[in-house]
């Protein structure tokens, strides 16, 4: 099992809450950060710019992706250059389909091509997969953000997927594949093992990865043992015992 110092996988974090993020940004480990609408709505931003420019003055050396919210292609373009104006970190995200369907392939290859680096993201299938790094390859820094933990989700083994979009933006120089939706920390081994560029994950994976391969497997079993007795303890819980069963 590998130890925090061991990873070669970039990790970054994902979330909304301004204080989160600036307390990780003081991590060496933690090499940037993702957020999306549905975080951002969790903590309660509601001015989307102001928000984004505070995070970027704070945390000015390691890339940081903001997602466009317009269902239009057009629409999205627009508010993809002016996201990108926050900051030469500032990484835009970009859905690879809207609610209709309709694919952004000819957006981001447009937008990448005038030097605005993007983070494909929601991206499902291995055909999502290659015309996303076709329409990427030889432009600007570029992530491709595969959602291996949603597939996890719903039985699909993302394995397969995971390798062969791993294996295909390697073959570029300038796409980088990001490890999405990760659900523990063993994703973080996996995305290591897989030679896997990023893996962004919550805070509550996050916390836990200082004591990656900092425990025996009966270091563990002695723990929650001693977690389930004190916890016993605690509660006052008793079992009225035969009396013979007493005596012994």
């Amino acid at each position: 099992m590998p130890k925090l110092t061991d990873l070669q996988v970039k990790i970054f974090a994902d979330g909304a809450a301004k204080t989160d993020i600036v307390d990780m940004a003081g991590h060496s480990w933690i090499a940037g950060f993702t957020t999306n609408p549905s975080l951002l709505r969790k903590a309660g931003v509601t001015n989307y710019a102001a928000f984004a420019r505070e995070l970027v003055e704070a945390v000015p050396n390691k890339p940081i992706s903001f997602e466009v919210f317009s269902d239009d292609i057009s629409e999205m373009v627009t508010q993809a250059r002016v996201i990108a104006s926050w900051g030469k970190n500032v990484y835009v995200k970009l859905p690879v389909i809207n609610t209709r369907g309709e694919t952004l392939y000819d957006a981001v290859h447009t937008l990448s091509g005038d030097g605005i680096k993007v983070n494909v993201t929601a991206i499902f299938t291995g055909e999502q997969v290659q015309r996303t790094i076709n329409v990427l390859d030889g432009l600007a820094p570029a992530y491709a953000s595969v959602f291996a933990g949603r597939l996890a989700d719903y039985g699909d083994d993302y394995r397969p997927l995971m390798q062969d979009a791993i294996k295909a933006a390697r073959r570029t120089k300038n796409v980088e594949i990001i490890w999405a939706s990760t659900r523990e920390v063993f994703n973080v081994v996996e995305a290591n093992a897989m030679a896997c560029h990023i893996i962004t994950a919550p805070s509550d994976v996050l916390k836990k990865l200082p004591a990656l391969g900092t425990k025996t497997g009966s270091e563990l079993s002695r723990a929650a043992v001693k977690a389930f007795r004190d916890d016993a303890v605690s509660a006052g819980l008793s079992i009225d015992l035969p009396p013979a069963r007493a005596a012994e």
